[in-house]
C-alpha cells in the first residue's frame, strides 16, 4: 500500500512540472505582424527554402559524380551543404508553413523540435566555416602531408557536430529553454526570458558559437590576404590578379558571415538584456531571415565560386563535356607556388644511400580557395595545392 502511495506521489510530482510548463507555454507570440507582413515573410522564407535546398542538392550532385572533388578539406564542404539542406528541409519547411497560416501550427513539442535542430545546424554550419577557414590558413602556414589525410577532415566534421550538439542540448534540460521568436512563426532560444539561468546561457551562446568563430575567420584570413600580397611582390605579374581574386574571395566571405548572423546575435542580446518591447515586429523578422539566407549564400560562395567545383558544374551542364574522362576533370590549373621556408613540406630525403637526408620547402597555391592537397604530384616536385 506504502509503495502504492509512493508511487503517486512520485508521479504527481513529476507530471506536476510538467503541466506547469505546458500551462506557462502559449503560441501567442509576445510582438504581432500584420497579415501582409505574414505574407512577405512566407515569401523569403519560400525562396530561402526553394533555393536553399537546391544549391546544397547540387554540391550534393557533384560531390557524388566526380571523384576529384572527394578530397580531405572538402569534407568540409560536404559538412556544410548537409547542414544547410536539413535546415531548410527540417526547419524552414515549418517557419514557411506556419506564416502562411500567420501561426505557429505545431505546438510547444515542435516548437522545441524546431528550436533545437535549427540551432544545431546553423552552429554546425558556423563552426565548419570557421574549422575550414583554419584549414586554409594552416595550408600556407604548415606544411602538407603528400598523401591525402582524411583522419583529420573527418574528426572536424564529427566534432562540429558534437560541439553543437554540446551547445543545443542544455536547453532541452533546463539551462534556458526553446519558444517562439519574432512574429510567432518561428522558434529559437528564448531571449526575452529574464533568468539568470537563461541569461548566463545566452552570454556562452554568444561568445563560443558567434563570436569565437567569427575571430577565428578574421585571423586566418587576416593571414592569408597577408601571405597573398607576399606573393604579389615576388611575382607581380603573375600572382596579382590572384591576389585580387583572393582578396574578392575573403571580403565577401567575411561581408557575407557578419552580414547573415552578427544582426541576429545583435538582436538576440537587445532582446535579452533590454528593456521589453525594445525590439519592434519587423526587427525581430529580419534578422532571422538573413540567418536563414546563409543556407543559400554558402554554396555560392563556398562551392560554386570555387574553380574547381566551377569547372566540374560546367561538365555537369554538358559545357565541356570533352574535358572529362570517367568522371575526372583533366582540366589543367594553374598554379601559384610559394615556397615558405618556415615548415617543411616532407621530410622524406630525396636522396638515395648514405647521402645526408635533404628537406623540402612547401610550395603552395594560393589561387583557390579550398586548398586541397595534391595526390597527384610527381615525386620529383613538392606537393602542389589546387583549387
Amino acid at each position: 500500500m506504502f509503495s502504492e502511495v509512493s508511487d503517486i506521489n512520485l508521479t504527481s510530482n513529476l507530471s506536476e512540472p510538467l503541466a506547469s510548463l505546458e500551462q506557462d507555454w502559449s503560441d501567442t507570440p509576445h510582438v504581432r505582424l500584420s497579415r501582409s507582413g505574414h505574407r512577405v515573410v512566407s515569401v523569403f522564407l519560400g525562396s530561402i527554402m526553394v533555393f536553399g535546398f537546391l544549391n546544397n542538392l547540387l554540391v550534393l550532385v557533384l560531390f557524388c559524380k566526380f571523384k576529384t572533388l572527394r578530397t580531405p578539406v572538402n569534407m568540409l564542404l560536404l559538412n556544410i551543404s548537409v547542414s544547410d539542406m536539413l535546415v531548410c528541409v527540417c526547419g524552414t519547411t515549418l517557419s514557411f508553413a506556419s506564416s502562411l497560416r500567420t501561426r505557429w501550427l505545431y505546438g510547444r513539442h515542435g516548437c522545441m523540435w524546431y528550436g533545437f535542430i535549427n540551432s544545431c545546424f546553423g552552429i554546425v554550419s558556423l563552426i565548419s566555416l570557421s574549422v575550414l577557414s583554419y584549414d586554409r590558413y594552416s595550408t600556407l602556414m604548415v606544411y602538407n602531408k603528400r598523401a591525402p589525410d582524411y583522419r583529420r577532415p573527418l574528426l572536424a566534421v564529427g566534432g562540429s557536430w558534437l560541439y553543437s550538439v554540446v551547445w543545443t542540448v542544455p536547453p532541452l534540460l533546463g539551462w534556458s529553454s526553446y519558444g517562439l521568436e519574432g512574429a510567432g512563426t518561428s522558434c529559437s532560444v528564448t531571449w526575452t526570458e529574464r533568468t539568470s539561468r537563461s541569461h548566463s546561457y545566452i552570454v556562452c551562446l554568444f561568445v563560443f558559437c558567434l563570436g569565437l568563430p567569427v575571430l577565428v575567420m578574421v585571423y586566418c584570413y587576416g593571414c592569408l590576404l597577408h601571405a597573398v600580397k607576399q606573393v604579389g611582390r615576388i611575382r607581380r605579374t603573375a600572382a596579382r590578379r590572384r591576389e585580387f581574386h583572393i582578396l574578392f574571395m575573403v571580403i565577401t566571405t567575411v561581408v557575407c558571415y557578419l552580414l547573415c548572423w552578427m544582426p541576429y546575435g545583435v538582436v538576440a542580446m537587445m532582446a535579452t538584456f533590454g528593456r521589453p518591447g525594445l525590439i519592434s515586429p519587423v526587427a525581430s523578422v529580419i534578422p532571422s531571415i538573413l540567418a536563414k539566407s546563409s543556407t543559400v549564400i554558402n554554396p555560392v560562395i563556398y562551392i560554386l565560386m570555387n574553380k574547381q567545383f566551377y569547372r566540374c558544374f560546367l561538365i555537369l551542364l554538358h559545357c565541356k563535356h570533352h574535358l572529362t574522362e570517367n568522371g575526372h576533370s583533366s582540366l589543367p590549373s594553374k598554379t601559384t607556388m610559394v615556397q615558405l621556408n618556415r615548415r617543411v613540406c616532407d621530410g622524406s630525403p630525396l636522396g638515395l644511400g648514405p647521402a645526408p637526408a635533404v628537406t623540402r620547402p612547401c610550395a603552395v597555391e594560393v589561387e583557390g580557395t579550398s586548398s586541397v592537397a595534391s595526390d597527384k604530384t610527381d615525386p620529383a616536385e613538392p606537393p602542389d595545392v589546387s583549387s
